[in-house]
């Protein structure tokens, strides 16, 4: 795996866990807003300095008992071809696995689910089918999200769904559009939800400078959308 960062403590990025986090460079989005520049384009990416798995494995074996599991971060994990090796190998340690994704490829979280391998998910939705394009370099991946979506709605693992609010992306409007897609694909999925996060935008090291000028949303308007999620699902955090 292409591992761009990797974090050795947080108590953050995996709900109630102590964990580390590894970030994988690389990403097939393009989503102007992204903060992650540095290991998503791939002209800021540097490929000589990238971590080895065996550090990062080597380390969690050193912290056993101290750590309850990791997060796997982007980047867009699911593009790394050695990606179940690497989950299994942590897996066998005895860690619990967080997988953060844009659910681009069904065909992946498929085998990690067939191998139980994710305890848990965080899926990112970043606006309204009807947008997605823009994040995509026009690519089509609605589908792809609707496979993914459904299968790990089906299956034991925890699921939390995130929507950053980015001003002119997605806005209060915009969430009765994603409650409809997301309950159209599977009934059950806002009922076995663990969370809805609505994340602040950060105009910090974007993909595309411009937004480094955004003035994010006030915590009022996050507080109206999370009030409209609520109807659908109970436990929905403001971040």
């Amino acid at each position: 795996m292409l591992i761009g960062g990797f974090q050795k403590f947080t108590m953050l990025d995996y709900p109630e866990k102590i964990a580390a986090t590894v970030f994988t460079s690389g990403c097939n989005f393009r989503c102007p807003f992204c903060h992650n520049s540095e290991i998503v384009n791939p002209k800021l990416i540097n490929y000589d300095n990238q971590i080895s798995e065996e550090d990062v494995l080597d380390f969690l074996v050193s912290r056993k008992g101290d750590l309850d599991g990791i997060c796997v971060t982007g980047g867009e994990p699911t593009l790394q071809s050695g990606l179940i090796k690497f989950l299994t190998n942590v897996k066998e340690m005895g860690f619990l696995i967080k997988l953060d994704t844009n659910a681009s490829h069904s065909n992946v979280v498929g085998n990690l689910l067939n191998k139980d391998l994710v305890d848990y998910w965080a899926i990112d939705i970043k606006t309204t089918p009807q947008k997605y394009k823009i994040m995509t370099k026009g690519n089509d991946v609605i589908e792809e999200i609707e496979n993914c979506i459904d299968l790990i709605t089906k299956s034991r693992s925890e699921l939390e769904l995130r929507t950053t609010v980015v001003p002119g992306y997605v806005n209060l409007n915009d969430f009765d559009e994603i409650m409809e897609w997301i309950n159209g694909i599977n009934k059950k999925t806002f009922s076995k939800l663990y969370r809805y996060s609505v994340q602040n935008f950060k105009p910090e090291k974007t993909l595309h400078r411009d937004f480094e000028k955004v003035i994010p949303h006030q915590n009022e308007y996050l507080e109206e959308i999370a009030k409209k999620i609520r109807t659908s699902c109970k436990n929905v955090v403001i971040s």
